[in-house]
């Protein structure tokens, strides 16, 4: 029997190395600093169910799209129905607002997410098939100046955890009168290549030439560099668009490059795309997508609403925090841990324990009454910033010893102003 983990995924765990980035103490810092800035930019959190009915992602995502036609994990119910795990967030965030009308709550939704999404891909590093995002959507506006605050949402984001050397590169795919005119140009173009392209490009040549441009094969990226470029088919309404977005990146100070052959890898993304790249994760060195999809919403069944958004993976953010050595919080550890010595004394300590707990102290004490020194070496591994040993002589006399674990410091306190000494000693290491 192989009870190990299944391929391609992790485990985040609660101890490990400073620059392991499956400790669990990083996400958790992330997690804050991305509810933290999405709050600050009006973004309301939403939850969705990890599976959904199949439908929904082949009629969201593009049953053409690489996502939907290999890499998703599919299966029957007990009821006969096709689900399937979700492979990305904005189909569910979609069929979310249209199942709970919310479009009659508020003309303009901002919204946000934090979860696992799967795709069944060949695990490497940065590319798992059990990945998390963080995403985050607007719904009800398709002024251009919206997709401006997505990008510096992201962009506030990365520099808020101390990210550098980061490349914002931003693309049109205009409307779908566009892409009709620049469907068959590049159709005409890729056919004198046909016999040099790629299996996968040679079925997108007629299901969707747009995708050829974002083809990762060295063969087709070749082919790609002369390909015809699809701003020169934008209608005036895209390129004003366009060009009032990239005005205001550079009001905002947010350095940026045009990607002509930046489209991104799903079906429903309309004028405004975007990626943020960062050069540590090597050849999987995407951190961050997103786009306009003005019509999804309609295409869903729902009501005819502009909406944009991006998703950014957890696990390449936190691989970048790491290889840029950016500053990340110590992990979890008590302040202050108690050691009783007797019956009488564990009650006390119970008691104390709780006490400092409700005055906001994190505290722990030893259950086992194991000898002394192995308690102290168990308080040192899990790097106890202070150790009281309570007896039964403490009890009488109402005064314990205060020990610095990383000194080896020790001074007389009242027993009754543990709490209250142990404040003042956090307030002067945050001055010092």
């Amino acid at each position: 029997m192989n009870l190990t983990i299944a391929p391609g995924v992790f485990d985040i765990l609660p101890y490990g190395s400073p620059d392991d980035w499956r400790a669990s103490h990083i996400w958790n810092y992330l997690e804050s600093i991305i509810r933290q800035t999405a709050l600050t930019y009006g973004f309301q959190e939403i939850r969705t169910p990890i599976f959904e009915r199949t439908e929904l992602f082949q009629r969201g995502v593009g049953a053409t799209s690489d996502i939907v036609s290999k890499e998703m994990y599919t299966f029957t119910d007990k009821g006969g129905r096709s689900m399937s795990l979700r492979p990305e967030g904005t189909a569910s965030v979609m069929r979310t607002f249209i199942e709970n009308q919310m479009h009659q709550l508020a003309p303009i939704h901002k919204l946000f997410y934090i979860g696992p999404m799967f795709r069944y891909e060949r695990s490497q590093a940065g590319r798992y098939r059990q990945h998390h995002q963080f995403g985050a959507e607007v719904i009800g506006s398709a002024a251009p100046e919206q997709d401006v605050e997505l990008i510096d949402l992201l962009y506030t984001l990365y520099s808020r955890l101390g990210l550098k050397n980061l490349q914002v590169n931003i693309n049109s795919i205009g409307d779908a009168e566009t892409r009709i005119a620049f469907r068959k140009t590049l159709q005409d173009y890729f056919r004198n290549y046909y016999d040099e392209l790629s299996a996968d490009s040679k079925i997108r040549l007629e299901a969707n030439p747009l995708r050829i441009l974002d083809s990762k094969d060295p063969k087709d990226r070749e082919i790609v560099q002369g390909a015809p470029l699809l701003q020169d088919f934008l209608n005036e309404e895209c390129k004003d668009h366009f060009n009032t977005v990239q005005k205001h990146l550079k009001r905002l100070n947010i350095p940026f490059q045009l990607n002509a052959t930046l489209v991104r890898g799903l079906d429903y993304y309309n004028k405004t795309v975007f990626e943020i790249i960062a050069g540590e994760l090597g050849a999987q060195n995407s951190i961050a997508g997103g786009g306009r999809y003005d019509g999804l919403l309609k295409t869903l069944g729902g009501a005819d609403l502009p909406a944009t958004g991006f998703a950014t993976g957890l696990e390449r953010v936190i691989q970048t925090m790491l290889k840029q050595k950016v500053a990340i919080p110590k992990p979890y550890a008590p302040e202050l841990f108690l050691i009783p010595l007797g019956d009488e004394a564990k009650d006390a300590c119970l008691t104390i324990l709780h006490e400092l707990r409700q005055s906001g102290i994190s505290a722990q004490m030893d259950f086992s009454s194991k000898k002394i020194n192995k308690i102290l070496q168990y308080a040192n591994q899990i790097q106890a910033s202070y150790v009281i040993v309570i007896g039964d002589n403490e009890l009488k006399d109402g005064t314990v010893e205060l020990k610095k674990m990383a000194s080896g410091e020790k001074r007389p306190i009242p027993l009754h102003q543990i709490a209250q000494i142990l404040r003042q000693e956090k307030q002067k290491e945050l001055i010092y």
